[in-house]
Protein backbone atom coordinates (compact mmCIF):
# COMPACT_ATOMS: atom_id res chain seq x y z
CA UNK A 1 0.00 0.00 0.00
CA UNK A 2 1.47 3.45 -0.92
CA UNK A 3 2.48 5.53 2.11
CA UNK A 4 -0.21 8.22 1.58
CA UNK A 5 -2.96 5.57 1.45
CA UNK A 6 -1.50 3.73 4.43
CA UNK A 7 -1.61 6.94 6.49
CA UNK A 8 -5.20 7.66 5.50
CA UNK A 9 -6.16 4.03 6.24
CA UNK A 10 -4.58 4.24 9.69
CA UNK A 11 -6.39 7.52 10.43
CA UNK A 12 -9.74 6.04 9.36
CA UNK A 13 -9.07 2.98 11.51
CA UNK A 14 -8.41 5.14 14.56
CA UNK A 15 -11.56 7.17 13.93
CA UNK A 16 -13.64 4.00 13.54
CA UNK A 17 -12.48 2.61 16.86
CA UNK A 18 -13.00 5.96 18.60
CA UNK A 19 -16.50 6.46 17.23
CA UNK A 20 -17.50 2.91 18.17
CA UNK A 21 -16.33 3.50 21.73
CA UNK A 22 -18.55 6.57 22.00
CA UNK A 23 -21.56 4.43 21.12
CA UNK A 24 -20.87 1.84 23.81
CA UNK A 25 -19.41 -0.99 21.72
CA UNK A 26 -15.97 -1.97 20.50
CA UNK A 27 -15.21 -2.78 16.88
CA UNK A 28 -12.10 -4.84 16.30
CA UNK A 29 -9.36 -2.80 14.60
CA UNK A 30 -8.81 -3.66 10.93
CA UNK A 31 -5.46 -5.34 11.59
CA UNK A 32 -7.43 -8.22 13.13
CA UNK A 33 -8.76 -8.83 9.60
CA UNK A 34 -5.71 -8.15 7.48
CA UNK A 35 -7.31 -9.43 4.27
CA UNK A 36 -9.69 -6.44 4.04
CA UNK A 37 -7.16 -4.48 1.97
CA UNK A 38 -6.66 -7.24 -0.60
CA UNK A 39 -9.34 -8.72 -2.88
CA UNK A 40 -7.31 -11.30 -4.81
CA UNK A 41 -7.38 -14.98 -4.00
CA UNK A 42 -11.16 -15.55 -4.05
CA UNK A 43 -12.48 -18.72 -5.67
CA UNK A 44 -16.09 -19.45 -6.65
CA UNK A 45 -17.82 -21.71 -4.15
CA UNK A 46 -20.14 -23.20 -6.80
CA UNK A 47 -19.31 -24.27 -10.35
CA UNK A 48 -22.65 -23.04 -11.74
CA UNK A 49 -23.80 -26.57 -12.64
CA UNK A 50 -24.06 -28.75 -9.55
CA UNK A 51 -23.05 -29.14 -5.89
CA UNK A 52 -19.50 -30.33 -6.49
CA UNK A 53 -17.45 -29.39 -3.43
CA UNK A 54 -20.48 -29.48 -1.14
CA UNK A 55 -22.17 -32.19 0.93
CA UNK A 56 -25.95 -32.39 1.50
CA UNK A 57 -25.82 -33.39 5.15
CA UNK A 58 -29.45 -34.09 6.05
CA UNK A 59 -31.59 -32.72 3.24
CA UNK A 60 -33.29 -34.06 0.10
CA UNK A 61 -32.07 -33.79 -3.51
CA UNK A 62 -34.91 -31.29 -4.06
CA UNK A 63 -33.66 -28.93 -1.33
CA UNK A 64 -30.73 -27.41 -3.22
CA UNK A 65 -30.54 -26.54 -6.92
CA UNK A 66 -27.91 -24.66 -8.92
CA UNK A 67 -29.68 -22.71 -11.67
CA UNK A 68 -28.94 -19.64 -13.76
CA UNK A 69 -25.89 -18.72 -11.68
CA UNK A 70 -27.78 -19.04 -8.39
CA UNK A 71 -27.97 -21.60 -5.62
CA UNK A 72 -31.68 -22.00 -4.85
CA UNK A 73 -32.81 -23.41 -1.52
CA UNK A 74 -36.40 -24.67 -1.23
CA UNK A 75 -36.35 -24.36 2.57
CA UNK A 76 -37.62 -27.93 2.93
CA UNK A 77 -36.68 -29.82 4.96
CA UNK A 78 -34.91 -27.90 7.70
CA UNK A 79 -31.28 -28.93 7.41
CA UNK A 80 -27.88 -28.03 6.09
CA UNK A 81 -25.48 -28.14 3.16
CA UNK A 82 -21.77 -28.01 4.03
CA UNK A 83 -18.46 -27.62 2.29
CA UNK A 84 -16.49 -30.76 1.56
CA UNK A 85 -13.34 -29.19 3.03
CA UNK A 86 -12.65 -27.56 6.36
CA UNK A 87 -11.57 -23.94 6.76
CA UNK A 88 -9.77 -22.15 9.55
CA UNK A 89 -8.98 -18.60 8.41
CA UNK A 90 -10.96 -17.35 5.43
CA UNK A 91 -13.15 -14.67 3.88
CA UNK A 92 -16.50 -15.61 2.38
CA UNK A 93 -18.63 -13.31 0.25
CA UNK A 94 -22.13 -14.01 -0.97
CA UNK A 95 -25.32 -12.33 -2.02
CA UNK A 96 -28.65 -13.61 -0.73
CA UNK A 97 -32.33 -12.78 -0.99
CA UNK A 98 -35.41 -14.27 0.61
CA UNK A 99 -38.32 -14.87 -1.76
CA UNK A 100 -40.99 -14.79 0.96
CA UNK A 101 -41.40 -12.42 3.92
CA UNK A 102 -40.22 -13.71 7.31
CA UNK A 103 -37.83 -16.13 5.61
CA UNK A 104 -35.21 -17.76 7.83
CA UNK A 105 -31.79 -19.13 6.90
CA UNK A 106 -28.19 -18.83 7.99
CA UNK A 107 -24.51 -19.38 7.26
CA UNK A 108 -22.67 -21.58 9.75
CA UNK A 109 -18.89 -21.43 10.08
CA UNK A 110 -16.40 -23.71 11.82
CA UNK A 111 -19.02 -26.49 11.99
CA UNK A 112 -18.78 -30.23 12.66
CA UNK A 113 -19.26 -32.85 9.94
CA UNK A 114 -22.82 -33.81 10.94
CA UNK A 115 -25.67 -32.25 12.88
CA UNK A 116 -25.77 -31.99 16.66
CA UNK A 117 -27.87 -34.23 18.90
CA UNK A 118 -31.61 -33.84 18.49
CA UNK A 119 -31.48 -30.90 16.08
CA UNK A 120 -31.18 -30.43 12.31
CA UNK A 121 -28.25 -28.00 12.70
CA UNK A 122 -24.52 -28.24 13.30
CA UNK A 123 -22.49 -27.12 16.25
CA UNK A 124 -20.76 -23.97 15.04
CA UNK A 125 -21.05 -20.18 14.77
CA UNK A 126 -24.17 -19.00 12.95
CA UNK A 127 -24.39 -15.84 10.88
CA UNK A 128 -28.12 -15.11 10.70
CA UNK A 129 -29.83 -14.68 7.32
CA UNK A 130 -33.27 -13.43 8.34
CA UNK A 131 -35.83 -11.52 6.25
CA UNK A 132 -36.85 -8.10 7.58
CA UNK A 133 -40.53 -8.91 8.15
CA UNK A 134 -39.44 -11.38 10.85
CA UNK A 135 -39.03 -8.31 13.01
CA UNK A 136 -36.51 -7.07 15.56
CA UNK A 137 -36.69 -7.80 19.29
CA UNK A 138 -34.44 -7.69 22.31
CA UNK A 139 -33.38 -11.26 21.51
CA UNK A 140 -32.78 -11.06 17.73
CA UNK A 141 -32.58 -8.77 14.71
CA UNK A 142 -32.90 -9.19 10.96
CA UNK A 143 -29.70 -7.31 10.17
CA UNK A 144 -26.92 -9.84 10.71
CA UNK A 145 -26.77 -11.35 14.22
CA UNK A 146 -23.89 -13.75 14.97
CA UNK A 147 -24.08 -16.39 17.70
CA UNK A 148 -22.63 -19.74 18.79
CA UNK A 149 -25.00 -22.67 18.58
CA UNK A 150 -25.30 -26.20 20.01
CA UNK A 151 -22.15 -26.26 22.09
CA UNK A 152 -19.94 -23.78 20.23
CA UNK A 153 -18.58 -20.73 22.08
CA UNK A 154 -18.09 -17.06 21.22
CA UNK A 155 -17.58 -13.79 23.06
CA UNK A 156 -19.85 -11.22 21.40
CA UNK A 157 -18.98 -7.64 20.61
CA UNK A 158 -22.06 -5.46 21.14
CA UNK A 159 -23.86 -8.23 23.01
CA UNK A 160 -26.85 -7.95 25.31
CA UNK A 161 -25.75 -10.10 28.20
CA UNK A 162 -25.68 -13.41 26.33
CA UNK A 163 -23.49 -14.98 23.67
CA UNK A 164 -25.20 -13.33 20.65
CA UNK A 165 -23.52 -10.41 18.88
CA UNK A 166 -25.90 -7.76 17.56
CA UNK A 167 -25.33 -5.50 14.53
CA UNK A 168 -24.56 -1.84 15.14
CA UNK A 169 -26.60 -0.72 12.13
CA UNK A 170 -29.75 -1.85 10.30
CA UNK A 171 -28.56 -2.39 6.73
CA UNK A 172 -30.33 -5.43 5.27
CA UNK A 173 -32.91 -5.12 2.48
CA UNK A 174 -36.36 -6.77 2.64
CA UNK A 175 -37.58 -9.47 0.26
CA UNK A 176 -37.08 -9.74 -2.66
CA UNK A 177 -34.08 -7.39 -2.53
CA UNK A 178 -30.55 -8.71 -2.64
CA UNK A 179 -28.10 -8.39 0.27
CA UNK A 180 -24.33 -8.73 0.31
CA UNK A 181 -22.49 -10.46 3.17
CA UNK A 182 -18.75 -10.47 3.73
CA UNK A 183 -17.83 -12.91 6.51
CA UNK A 184 -14.25 -12.77 7.77
CA UNK A 185 -13.01 -15.54 10.06
CA UNK A 186 -9.47 -15.31 11.40
CA UNK A 187 -7.76 -16.70 14.49
CA UNK A 188 -11.04 -17.28 16.33
CA UNK A 189 -12.47 -13.84 15.48
CA UNK A 190 -15.47 -13.34 13.19
CA UNK A 191 -16.64 -10.20 11.41
CA UNK A 192 -19.71 -9.58 9.26
CA UNK A 193 -20.10 -6.73 6.78
CA UNK A 194 -23.70 -6.20 5.58
CA UNK A 195 -24.01 -4.35 2.27
CA UNK A 196 -20.55 -2.88 2.58
CA UNK A 197 -20.26 -2.01 6.26
CA UNK A 198 -18.91 -4.10 9.15
CA UNK A 199 -21.72 -4.27 11.72
CA UNK A 200 -21.35 -7.49 13.74
CA UNK A 201 -18.35 -9.15 15.37
CA UNK A 202 -17.34 -11.83 17.85
CA UNK A 203 -14.10 -13.07 19.40
CA UNK A 204 -12.70 -16.14 21.16
CA UNK A 205 -14.70 -18.58 19.04
CA UNK A 206 -14.51 -22.33 19.48
CA UNK A 207 -14.39 -24.25 17.25
CA UNK A 208 -12.31 -22.02 15.01
CA UNK A 209 -11.65 -24.55 12.27
CA UNK A 210 -14.39 -26.52 10.58
CA UNK A 211 -16.89 -26.63 7.76
CA UNK A 212 -18.96 -23.82 6.24
CA UNK A 213 -22.70 -24.60 6.05
CA UNK A 214 -25.70 -23.03 4.37
CA UNK A 215 -28.95 -23.53 6.24
CA UNK A 216 -32.36 -24.49 4.94
CA UNK A 217 -35.05 -23.36 7.39
CA UNK A 218 -38.46 -23.19 5.82
CA UNK A 219 -38.29 -20.28 3.38
CA UNK A 220 -37.16 -20.11 -0.25
CA UNK A 221 -33.81 -18.31 -0.41
CA UNK A 222 -31.49 -17.57 -3.33
CA UNK A 223 -27.71 -17.22 -3.20
CA UNK A 224 -25.38 -15.89 -5.89
CA UNK A 225 -21.76 -14.75 -6.31
CA UNK A 226 -20.67 -17.06 -3.50
CA UNK A 227 -16.90 -17.04 -3.21
CA UNK A 228 -14.31 -18.01 -0.61
CA UNK A 229 -10.73 -16.92 -0.03
CA UNK A 230 -8.68 -19.19 2.20
CA UNK A 231 -6.18 -17.36 4.42
CA UNK A 232 -3.03 -18.84 6.00
CA UNK A 233 -3.77 -21.11 8.93
CA UNK A 234 -2.14 -20.74 12.33
CA UNK A 235 -1.40 -23.40 14.97
CA UNK A 236 -4.45 -24.06 17.16
CA UNK A 237 -5.29 -26.48 19.95
CA UNK A 238 -7.23 -29.64 19.09
CA UNK A 239 -10.14 -28.42 21.23
CA UNK A 240 -10.73 -25.61 18.73
CA UNK A 241 -11.01 -27.96 15.72
CA UNK A 242 -14.47 -29.19 14.74
CA UNK A 243 -15.15 -32.89 14.16
CA UNK A 244 -13.72 -33.76 10.76
CA UNK A 245 -15.46 -35.77 8.06
CA UNK A 246 -16.23 -39.36 9.07
CA UNK A 247 -18.08 -40.16 5.81
CA UNK A 248 -21.50 -40.38 7.40
CA UNK A 249 -24.54 -40.22 5.15
CA UNK A 250 -28.06 -39.55 6.34
CA UNK A 251 -30.67 -42.28 5.84
CA UNK A 252 -33.66 -39.92 6.13
CA UNK A 253 -34.14 -37.05 3.68
CA UNK A 254 -36.66 -34.97 5.65
CA UNK A 255 -39.30 -35.22 2.90
CA UNK A 256 -40.44 -38.85 2.72
CA UNK A 257 -39.37 -42.43 3.40
CA UNK A 258 -37.28 -42.88 0.25
CA UNK A 259 -34.68 -45.54 1.00
CA UNK A 260 -36.90 -47.30 3.53
CA UNK A 261 -39.22 -50.31 3.30
CA UNK A 262 -42.47 -49.28 4.98
CA UNK A 263 -45.13 -52.02 4.79
CA UNK A 264 -48.47 -50.79 3.49
CA UNK A 265 -50.36 -51.89 6.59
CA UNK A 266 -48.20 -49.71 8.88
CA UNK A 267 -47.50 -46.78 6.54
CA UNK A 268 -50.27 -44.67 8.07
CA UNK A 269 -48.62 -44.97 11.48
CA UNK A 270 -45.28 -43.51 10.36
CA UNK A 271 -45.00 -39.82 9.53
CA UNK A 272 -42.26 -37.82 7.82
CA UNK A 273 -42.44 -34.50 9.64
CA UNK A 274 -39.65 -32.34 8.25
CA UNK A 275 -36.39 -33.19 10.05
CA UNK A 276 -38.15 -35.66 12.40
CA UNK A 277 -39.85 -38.91 11.52
CA UNK A 278 -42.27 -40.44 13.98
CA UNK A 279 -44.23 -43.56 14.87
CA UNK A 280 -47.65 -43.06 16.49
CA UNK A 281 -47.66 -46.32 18.47
CA UNK A 282 -50.99 -47.51 17.03
CA UNK A 283 -50.06 -50.35 14.68
CA UNK A 284 -51.01 -53.89 15.72
CA UNK A 285 -48.54 -55.48 18.14
CA UNK A 286 -45.43 -56.76 16.39
CA UNK A 287 -46.28 -55.02 13.09
CA UNK A 288 -44.65 -51.63 13.55
CA UNK A 289 -41.25 -52.27 11.94
CA UNK A 290 -39.62 -50.41 9.07
CA UNK A 291 -36.18 -51.12 7.60
CA UNK A 292 -33.68 -49.67 5.17
CA UNK A 293 -33.48 -50.74 1.54
CA UNK A 294 -29.68 -50.75 1.81
CA UNK A 295 -27.90 -53.53 3.62
CA UNK A 296 -24.78 -53.04 5.71
CA UNK A 297 -21.72 -55.09 6.53
CA UNK A 298 -19.15 -53.42 8.79
CA UNK A 299 -20.46 -49.94 9.54
CA UNK A 300 -20.72 -47.07 11.96
CA UNK A 301 -24.06 -45.59 12.91
CA UNK A 302 -25.71 -42.64 14.65
CA UNK A 303 -29.37 -42.21 15.55
CA UNK A 304 -31.19 -39.79 17.83
CA UNK A 305 -34.35 -40.89 19.66
CA UNK A 306 -36.90 -38.93 21.63
CA UNK A 307 -39.04 -41.21 23.75
CA UNK A 308 -42.56 -40.42 24.90
CA UNK A 309 -44.16 -41.27 28.23
CA UNK A 310 -45.54 -44.52 26.80
CA UNK A 311 -42.82 -45.31 24.26
CA UNK A 312 -42.03 -48.75 25.65
CA UNK A 313 -39.03 -50.60 24.27
CA UNK A 314 -37.52 -49.49 20.96
CA UNK A 315 -35.50 -52.13 19.13
CA UNK A 316 -32.83 -51.18 16.59
CA UNK A 317 -31.58 -54.22 14.68
CA UNK A 318 -28.28 -53.37 13.01
CA UNK A 319 -28.37 -56.29 10.52
CA UNK A 320 -31.99 -57.25 11.08
CA UNK A 321 -31.05 -60.07 13.40
CA UNK A 322 -31.91 -60.75 17.03
CA UNK A 323 -28.23 -60.94 17.98
CA UNK A 324 -27.44 -57.46 16.64
CA UNK A 325 -30.46 -55.75 18.19
CA UNK A 326 -30.02 -52.79 20.53
CA UNK A 327 -32.99 -52.70 22.91
CA UNK A 328 -33.65 -49.21 24.18
CA UNK A 329 -35.48 -50.06 27.37
CA UNK A 330 -35.68 -47.31 30.00
CA UNK A 331 -36.22 -50.08 32.57
CA UNK A 332 -32.68 -51.32 31.92
CA UNK A 333 -30.63 -49.78 34.74
CA UNK A 334 -27.36 -50.01 32.80
CA UNK A 335 -28.90 -47.98 29.97
CA UNK A 336 -31.09 -45.71 32.07
CA UNK A 337 -28.13 -43.97 33.69
CA UNK A 338 -27.08 -42.64 30.27
CA UNK A 339 -30.49 -41.44 29.09
CA UNK A 340 -31.66 -37.84 29.26
CA UNK A 341 -35.11 -36.26 29.33
CA UNK A 342 -35.21 -35.23 25.66
CA UNK A 343 -33.27 -36.43 22.66
CA UNK A 344 -30.74 -39.23 23.23
CA UNK A 345 -27.91 -39.96 20.79
CA UNK A 346 -26.79 -43.53 20.14
CA UNK A 347 -23.51 -43.90 18.26
CA UNK A 348 -21.45 -46.97 17.62
CA UNK A 349 -19.83 -49.46 15.29
CA UNK A 350 -20.47 -53.04 14.23
CA UNK A 351 -17.34 -54.68 12.83
CA UNK A 352 -17.66 -58.40 12.15
CA UNK A 353 -19.51 -59.49 15.25
CA UNK A 354 -18.01 -56.87 17.59
CA UNK A 355 -20.36 -54.13 18.80
CA UNK A 356 -19.35 -50.85 20.45
CA UNK A 357 -21.95 -48.29 21.55
CA UNK A 358 -22.06 -44.90 23.27
CA UNK A 359 -25.18 -43.18 24.59
CA UNK A 360 -25.00 -39.40 24.77
CA UNK A 361 -21.23 -39.67 24.52
CA UNK A 362 -20.89 -42.14 27.41
CA UNK A 363 -19.62 -45.72 26.84
CA UNK A 364 -22.47 -48.23 27.07
CA UNK A 365 -21.07 -51.27 25.22
CA UNK A 366 -17.38 -51.82 24.55
CA UNK A 367 -16.21 -54.50 22.11
CA UNK A 368 -19.04 -56.90 22.87
CA UNK A 369 -18.79 -60.14 20.90
CA UNK A 370 -22.15 -61.05 19.40
CA UNK A 371 -23.33 -64.54 18.57
CA UNK A 372 -24.21 -63.65 15.02
CA UNK A 373 -23.04 -65.21 11.79
CA UNK A 374 -24.87 -62.79 9.52
CA UNK A 375 -22.43 -60.72 7.46
CA UNK A 376 -24.87 -58.25 5.99
CA UNK A 377 -28.36 -56.89 6.53
CA UNK A 378 -30.63 -53.82 6.73
CA UNK A 379 -31.07 -51.52 9.69
CA UNK A 380 -34.50 -52.27 11.16
CA UNK A 381 -36.51 -50.17 13.62
CA UNK A 382 -39.21 -51.84 15.72
CA UNK A 383 -40.94 -49.61 18.29
CA UNK A 384 -43.79 -50.73 20.54
CA UNK A 385 -45.04 -47.25 21.40
CA UNK A 386 -44.92 -43.67 20.06
CA UNK A 387 -41.41 -42.35 19.47
CA UNK A 388 -39.53 -39.75 17.39
CA UNK A 389 -36.34 -40.24 15.36
CA UNK A 390 -33.87 -37.90 13.70
CA UNK A 391 -30.23 -37.78 12.56
CA UNK A 392 -29.98 -41.38 11.39
CA UNK A 393 -26.53 -41.70 9.82
CA UNK A 394 -24.36 -44.58 8.67
CA UNK A 395 -20.79 -44.93 7.38
CA UNK A 396 -18.87 -47.79 5.87
CA UNK A 397 -15.93 -49.21 7.81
Amino acid sequence: MPRRFHSAFSLCSALLVAVSALHGFALLPPECFAEDAAEDGFKPAFNGKDLTGWVAVNTAPSTWKVHDGMLICSGKPIGELRTARMYQNFVMELEWRHMVPRGNAGVFVWADDITARGVPFHRGIEVQVLENAYGNTRSHTTHGDIFPIHGAKMTPINGRGGSRAFPTEERSNPSPGWNHYRITCQDGNISLAVNGQVVTQGTDCSPRKGYICLESEGGVVHYRNVKIKALPDAPIADEHVAIANRDYRCLYNGIDFSGWVVPADVASHWKANDWVFSYDGKAPAGESAIETVDQFEDFGFVFDIRRKENSGVVQISLRNSKETTISIDPGNEDLKKHLGSGWDRFEGTLVGNILTLTVNGQPAITNRKLDDGRKKGPLRITPDGPVDFTNVYVRKL
